[in-house]
């Protein structure tokens, strides 16, 4: 699924940010695992998946083509898991806010029972088995998060890590695939900001951030959204819709920052 969610997002991406109803229900069509899944089936599990599409008069529109980044909803989000591989390891605490246009516009945090917690997790988080004791079952946490998602970009600072395990344990507890659209803060950071490591611990410092607690999961996801705010401050101002962001954070670094010295004289 979520590769049929990549490659329809390209292709709307390529055709200007919108298609034919018909044209894009034939590139789901093609793009099936199976003979017995329904177009129309798979295009509502598309949607649901939190990838920002409307169908508007016989149109598919992506949204994010289209919307000014300075209007886009940044949901920014850290979690902390009692292991590195998502398949033998569990969320423990997941931290979220939701960023739009300078303001926090909206929070969540929450820990997640745990039956096995090991002491060096403890060690780096400061997370402890007592601390879990009474937390909701991550059967009902990634629910209400899911819902506070929604269809906003996830961001999150090395957001391979984070994004990818979200999606994993959606799968897992049958919350589907996670198809949000997705910005990283160290990708922006090192197109935009000078500094010998771009690690969240390290530009919490050099950036004046000065959070106080660290690898606790809302506290991280805070500084990040204060790196990103830092960034989109100095992203080209040829760089307008949200869409256009995501692609600026993947340039070469080099040819990202030729594109910013180029548009400060």
């Amino acid at each position: 699924m979520r590769n049929l969610i990549e490659r329809l997002v390209t292709a709307l991406k390529k055709s200007g940010g919108e298609m034919p109803l018909e044209s894009f229900r034939a590139l789901v069509q093609k793009g099936r695992d199976s003979l017995f899944e329904e177009p129309d089936t798979l295009m509502e599990l598309v949607i649901a998946s939190g990838v920002p599409i409307v169908i508007e008069e016989e149109t598919v529109r992506l949204l994010t083509a289209f919307r000014s980044w300075r209007e886009e909803t940044f949901c920014v989000v850290d979690i902390e898991t009692n292991g590195s591989v998502p398949s033998r390891s569990q969320i423990i605490e997941i931290g979220a806010l939701k960023w739009r246009n300078g303001e926090i516009v909206g929070r969540f945090e929450s820990f997640a029972a745990c039956s096995y917690l090991p002491e060096n997790i403890s060690d780096i988080t400061g997370i402890f088995p007592e601390d879990l004791r009474d937390a909701p079952p991550l059967s009902r946490v990634l629910p209400d998060f899911k819902a506070f998602l929604g269809d906003a970009v996830f961001v999150a600072h090395n957001i391979s890590f984070d994004y990818n395990f979200v999606s994993h344990s959606f799968e897992r507890f049958g919350l589907g695939v996670l198809g949000n659209r997705r910005l990283c803060t160290i990708e922006l950071a090192r197109r935009t900001i000078e500094a010998e490591r771009y690690g969240l611990g390290h530009l919490n410092v050099v950036l004046d951030i000065n959070t106080l607690v660290h690898h606790r999961a809302y506290a991280d996801a805070l500084t990040a959204s204060k790196v990103m705010e830092i960034g989109l401050k100095r992203v080209p101002k040829s760089v307008m819709t949200t869409e256009a962001l995501i692609d600026f954070t993947k340039l070469p670094i080099a040819k990202a920052k030729r594109l910013l010295s180029e548009e400060t004289g």
